[in-house]
């Protein structure tokens, strides 16, 4: 495990729960964290990535370090024979990205993404039901991420709300899970048109966007993205066919409403969404099944479910909503 932070806190914990496989070694540069994480786990603990990435046995690294710093502590594990799982995202650009995906086909590792929406129950079975043209022809989509951060989520970090370190704001840390599972369920992204503030925090990025999405499939959709709304409100994503809707609170399908009834999309309770207000990830489950597909695809000779490649398309996709911001034009996402 590399990272010292919470976030890496939830994928030593997810992976000892999964028989068979063990953590045993953790780095970052948080000496007294590093130590608190290996401590409960009976791991080694290191400061710095050259000796961590010598540790034996391993073959796995889970990289839950600053978003900037994936790709290249990506491709130095990759070097070193290590398979890699990197938290969201895959880089703060679609260079880095590309140069990690790069590292790890030329080392013949695999290269995974925690993009953990995918394994949520009510979204498999949603891509299922849209895969099979429940919606019928998509029309027009909503995806509302209006979540709340105190300013002691910044001030206290070194890293986010700093461009260099965060490559964004609401979009590249929060959204950017939402638009991942827009870009499974309904495709890629044709164009975007957006505007982006920072409203309410002291920080380098935003913390708020709003856009516009045309999708390849001919689909309109709506996105917003904001840490600014007290108190913090779940996901909702709205995706609208010829044939109905479909409506998603976080990851809960809380109503279907189509022309022909499908089974298994029934509508099922309102989560809890701990998100919308607070970034500890109390629920590791979602994080145990991205390792545990992604072990399988090691062992397999497969791909997991959220690759190299399928981690780039947010990326692409935010750095597009970002440069529409910036140019107040319509931009395109930058193709593979």
């Amino acid at each position: 495990v590399l990272g010292g932070g919470g976030i890496s806190q939830a994928h030593a914990s997810a992976a000892a729960q999964i028989g068979g496989v063990k953590v045993v070694a953790v780095g970052g540069a948080n000496a007294a964290k590093v130590e608190a994480i290996a401590t409960r786990h009976g791991a080694k603990a290191y400061t710095d990535i050259e000796s961590l990435l010598r540790h034996l046995p391993m073959e796995v690294l889970l990289i839950g370090s600053p978003s900037a710093l994936h790709a290249g502590q990506g491709i130095a594990a990759a070097r070193a024979g290590l398979h890699v799982l990197i938290e969201k995202p895959l880089d703060v650009t679609t260079a880095q990205a590309d140069a990690v995906i790069a590292a790890c086909n030329q080392a013949c590792v695999k290269l995974g993404v925690f993009f953990q929406d995918r394994f949520a129950l009510d979204l498999v079975r949603l891509k299922a039901a849209i895969d099979e043209g429940v919606l019928g022809r998509p029309l027009l989509g909503s995806a509302r991420v209006k979540w709340w951060r105190p300013s002691e989520y910044y001030s206290t970090s070194r890293w986010r709300g700093r461009a260099a370190f965060d490559g964004g704001g609401a979009v590249m840390n929060q959204g950017i899970h939402t638009l991942d599972l827009l870009l499974w369920l309904w495709g890629d992204v044709k164009n975007v048109f957006a505007r982006q503030a920072t409203a309410l925090h002291s920080i380098e990025v935003e913390d708020a966007l709003i856009a516009t999405l045309e999708f390849e499939n001919g689909a309109l959709a709506t996105f917003e993205a904001t840490t600014a709304a007290f108190p913090g409100y779940p996901r909702q994503i709205e995706l609208s066919g010829t044939e109905g809707t479909i409506v998603v609170n976080q990851d809960r399908i809380v109503s279907a409403d189509l022309r022909t009834p499908f089974a298994g999309l029934t509508g099922g309770p309102e989560s809890e969404n701990a998100a919308a207000s607070s970034p500890i990830v109390s629920d590791v489950r979602g994080h145990q099944s991205a390792i545990e597909d992604f072990l399988r695809a090691i062992r397999d000779g497969s791909e997991p479910r959220c690759n190299g490649p399928e981690g780039r398309r947010s990326v692409a996709l935010v750095e597009a909503l970002y440069r529409s911001a910036r140019t107040g034009q319509p931009e395109i996402p930058t193709p593979t």
